[in-house]
This record gives structure tokens, sequence and C-alpha cells, in this order.
């Protein structure tokens, strides 16, 4: 029970919280993997990382005096530290996107009782001259369910602060606590911080839209090798002649040609870079002619080379460079290292281009 005795209440939190600190720090890792199991399921959200951490006994206590004291002794109410303290065990979650957040908070409320939630962004956005913020704050604690099996029962009577924010809010939060005045001071001041928190939310929308963006690219690449009526058509006569290559439309010549292969975002940029360089201003179509003009041959050389010495593959990408090199030796010289052109010319000597269409 709770006494108005303030010196005696904080040495009884400090003796809590050293008598259960291990069942906290378990507690912690506990929660946090399950958190972990249930956010980062494939399919579900974008997620950057996952961390938690016990809070400090002695910051426990000031975060009490600074926000609850006053009030608990304006009512002549006992020092109960504890049950003020929520955020004793916190986990913070940061997405990559801002739309993200309300599917974290979704997942959790079907895995977790929620105590409370605070939502930091939209109330910064209804506060006229505040700056920053700090995404979405959740009171948590293993519903009936999980606190029933053996192996969360002794982390039933703990609940836990978790915060979901963007990469841009967190990267956001921790540059704010360095800002040292930001109240009492200059207007002029005040209006350049404002200016740098609108420019981190802005980053935290365009981020979103390019997502988005990316996204309805690679759809219209993809629904242009349907023609309009609904009937498909052949790559090359779906690609009008003056459209550029692009990473898009890279990577739907290169699935239809390499099915079976999972072509990454950050390599194909980098290669379709490399072609543009190579061939400044090549076109989806010509592109699309080059590999299938010279695929069938070049498929033949990787199984002779790759019979020669099975542990050396020839990757989607390394065809793709030998098609181009073997379509205009000049111009995509740069596409294969001078041991891999000697050794394809040699090949090319002796088998010629039999069977090559």
């Amino acid at each position: 029970m709770a006494s108005l005795d303030f010196e005696f209440e904080k040495a009884a939190f400090r003796a809590f919280y050293d008598q259960n600190l291990l069942l906290l720090e378990t507690a912690k890792d506990s929660f946090s993997a399950l958190v972990n199991a249930l956010v980062m399921l494939p399919g579900t959200v974008a997620v950057s990382k996952i961390e938690g951490r016990v809070k400090d006994k002695e910051e426990c206590i000031r975060k009490f005096v600074r926000k609850y004291q006053p009030a608990l002794e304006e009512r002549d109410e006992p020092y109960d530290i504890r049950s003020h303290v929520t955020d004793l065990i916190g986990l913070r979650i940061v997405c990559l996107y801002e739309d993200e957040i309300d599917k974290v908070a979704d997942i959790l409320r079907s895995h977790f009782e929620v105590m409370e939630i605070t939502d930091k962004v939209s109330a910064m956005e209804n506060t006229e001259g505040s700056f920053g913020y700090k995404g979405l704050h959740m009171d948590l604690r293993l519903n009936a369910a999980r606190s029933a099996l053996p192996e969360y029962a002794h982390y039933a009577p703990f609940r836990f602060e978790l915060q979901v924010r963007t990469l841009i809010q967190d990267s956001w939060s921790v540059l704010d606590h360095k800002i040292k005045y930001k109240k009492s001071i200059p207007n002029a001041l005040k209006r350049r911080i404002n200016v740098l928190a609108a420019l981190f939310e802005l980053a935290d929308r365009e981020f979103r839209e390019i997502r988005d963006s990316t996204a309805a690219e690679l759809k219209k690449a993809a629904d242009e090798t349907v023609a309009p009526g609904g009937t498909p058509t052949t790559l090359e006569s779906a690609f009008a002649a003056g459209s550029e290559l692009n990473a898009f439309t890279f990577l739907k010549i290169a699935a239809h040609f390499f099915r079976d292969f999972e072509f990454e975002a950050k390599k194909v940029d980098g290669f379709v870079q490399n072609i543009q360089q190579w061939s400044p201003g090549m076109t989806r179509a010509q592109f699309n002619r080059l590999i299938k003009d010279n695929l069938a041959l070049v498929k033949r050389y990787k199984q002779a080379f790759e019979a020669k010495d099975p542990t050396n593959k020839l990757n989607p990408y390394t065809i793709i460079r030998h098609c181009l090199y073997r379509a205009d030796q000049q111009t995509f010289s740069k596409a294969l290292s001078k041991l891999a052109r000697k050794s394809f010319e040699a090949w090319l000597a002796a088998n010629g281009p039999v069977g090559a269409a």
C-alpha cells in the first residue's frame, strides 16, 4: 500500500527495481521476441529495427517527480511510483514508411491488451506553434490467452510501452534531444527549428510517395505487355521504340527471359546504369532485341563453360552481359572482363553462331 511519505516510497521503488531487474530484463527480451515475430512476418510491414530497454531506476523517479508528484501532492494522494511509471519496460519499432505505423498498431491490438494509446503525430499536427513529432505510443500488456501460457506466466504482471516510429521520426527524435533551447528563445530561431521539423515531415511523406510511385511504375511496365483489348502481345511490340530503358522496363524484360530468378532492386539499379553508360539512349525495344537475338547462343556457351568448371556459374546478369557483348563487341566491351572476353571469343571461334537463333 503506497503512502504519503515520498522518501519511503522512493526507497521502496528502488528495492522493487533491484529485486526484479533480472525478471524485468527477461520480460523485455520476451516481449521483444514476441513483437518481432508478429511484425516481421513476410508481407506485413517494412521494419528497420526493433529494440527494447529497461528504464533506469533513477530516471523513473525523475519522471515521476516531473510528471506526477505535483498533482498527487495537490490531491493529497499516495506516491505510488510503480503504477505511474508505465514505461519501465520500453520497446521501439522503427518502420520505413509512415502509413505502416497503423498497420503495426492493428497487428499488436490482436495479440496484446491495449491499456492506452497516445498518437504523438496527431497531437503535434493539431497544436499550432509546436514542432517535432514522436510517433505512436502504446501501453500494452499480455492478453489473457498469452498470460495463461507457461512461457509468459512470469511476465503477465508487467505492462510495457511500445513506441512505433518511422525512420525519419526516429532520426528527428534523436536530433530533437540535441536542441537544448526550443521554447523561451527568439522567434527567428523558433522558425528555423519549425522549418527543420517540416523538412523531416516532408521527407517522411516523400519516401512513402516514392514507394507508391515505384510500385505503380513496376505495374505499368508489366501491363504494357497486354494490349488494350486484353490480348497478350510480344514484348517487342509492347515497347515503344523511342522509350528509353530504365530499371522498371529492364525488370519486366529480364523477368520474361529468366522466370526463375529474382532480380534485386539494388543490383538492377546499378546494372541498368552501366548499360546506359555503355550505350546512351538505348531503348527498351533495342535491349529486348539484343537479348532475344543472342540468348540461345549465350546459353550454349553457359552450358559449355559450366561443364568445364561446375563451381563457376553464369548468373542471369552475366548472361545478359554476354548477350550485349555478342551483339556489339565495341559498344559493350566493358560488359565483360578481359579474361571473360577471351574465353567467350575463343568459344565463339570454335563453335560459331550455329543454333544462335
